[in-house]
């Protein structure tokens, strides 16, 4: 395999808004010795989505406000992995937050990057089963969030009518939906 990996030369941070807004440019060396004098980077901290299954045929979404789109996002439950934290731990923790709900069973659907051409960070995709128990959200000051339970079919429409605006959870719900058995392709 071919060595593509750049070398850093330097790194000099631009800006400093953690967790939102880190940004920094990186003086790279490419492996045949093409330099590269600036090249930009947000960084992240790594982030998970939980794709959370009732009764095995309905799915746990929730919905808030994005200012940045001016929009409100049917989205799942999830959010910034905390420093110290395994992605698993901040699973259990984004769904209690969000829903209230807590859930006994979660399986590791991957990890994907939702623009690694600019963005540093990847989210880890969660499928949750098995309900323990439901209890009062514990929503951060910034957060308005209505939970929303709704039928696999109604998740399809959902996803076919481009209702799921969010790249990333739009993302875990197909990887989801091929773990489940209920999307195949044809070789």
């Amino acid at each position: 395999m071919i060595d593509m990996k750049w070398e850093v030369l330097s790194s000099e941070y631009l800006t400093k808004h953690p967790p939102y807004f880190v940004t920094r440019k990186d003086v790279c060396k490419k492996p045949d010795g093409t330099l590269i004098p600036a090249y930009y980077v947000v960084e992240l901290p790594q982030s998970v989505v939980v794709v959370a299954l009732i009764d095995n045929d309905k799915v746990l979404l929730i919905e808030q406000y994005r200012h940045p789109v001016s929009e409100v996002s049917v989205e799942l439950p999830g959010g910034f992995i905390d420093e110290g934290e395994t992605p698993l731990e901040a699973a259990r923790r984004e769904m209690l937050e969000e829903t209230g709900y807590v859930f006994s069973n979660y399986e590791y659907l991957g990890k994907i990057a939702a623009n690694p051409g600019v963005l540093n960070n990847f989210t880890h995709m969660f499928l949750a089963r098995d309900i323990e128990a439901i209890q009062k959200q514990q929503l951060e000051q910034s957060e308005e969030i209505i939970t929303k339970v709704y039928t696999i079919e109604e998740l399809f429409n959902l996803l076919n009518s481009n209702q799921i605006i969010q790249s990333l959870h739009t993302t875990a719900c197909f990887y989801a939906l091929l773990h489940l058995g209920k999307l195949k392709f044809d070789r």
